[in-house]
């Protein structure tokens, strides 16, 4: 609802539009800090299997990390999947990765059964600790 709102602007306005991943990470971000007063974005994390990466944000106080996806014909549920395994290896050796919210926008539904998904990965997670959630408008 929330993204579909910023299509529908007052007085035929033009609208935002959300055209990849930045421009959720961009979204998410405005939206963390209206709850959150210490938002860290783009920190790195620990090497996993020889390379190491940048989580999205890091609220460091409650110890979450956040990944954001963006779907797109290339990256499919079969790709998120495997992107997001190696996210939730990888977090697990971060210090202040307690919990790992995982952050799909998916408006074109190329991701065709997100429960299956989400039970799948979160599934993966013997510790109970990643929460995925797949949004779809």
């Amino acid at each position: 609802a929330f993204c579909r709102q910023l299509k529908q602007r007052y007085n035929e306005r033009t609208p935002l539009e959300i055209n990849d991943e930045y421009d959720v990470q961009d979204l998410v971000h405005a939206l963390l800090l209206l709850h959150f007063d210490d938002v860290r974005p783009e920190e790195n994390s620990p090497s996993f299997a020889g390379s190491s990466s940048r989580q999205d944000f890091l609220l460091k106080k409650e110890k979450i990390v956040i990944e954001v996806k963006k779907t797109r014909r290339s990256l499919g549920a079969n790709k998120i999947g495997e992107e997001l395994l190696i996210d939730m290896a990888r977090y697990r050796a971060h210090p202040d990765c307690e919990t790992l919210v995982c952050f799909v926008y998916d408006p074109e539904g190329w991701v065709t059964n997100p429960k299956g998904v989400i039970d799948d990965l979160e599934g993966k997670d013997t510790e109970g600790k990643t929460r995925v959630v797949i949004a779809q408008f």
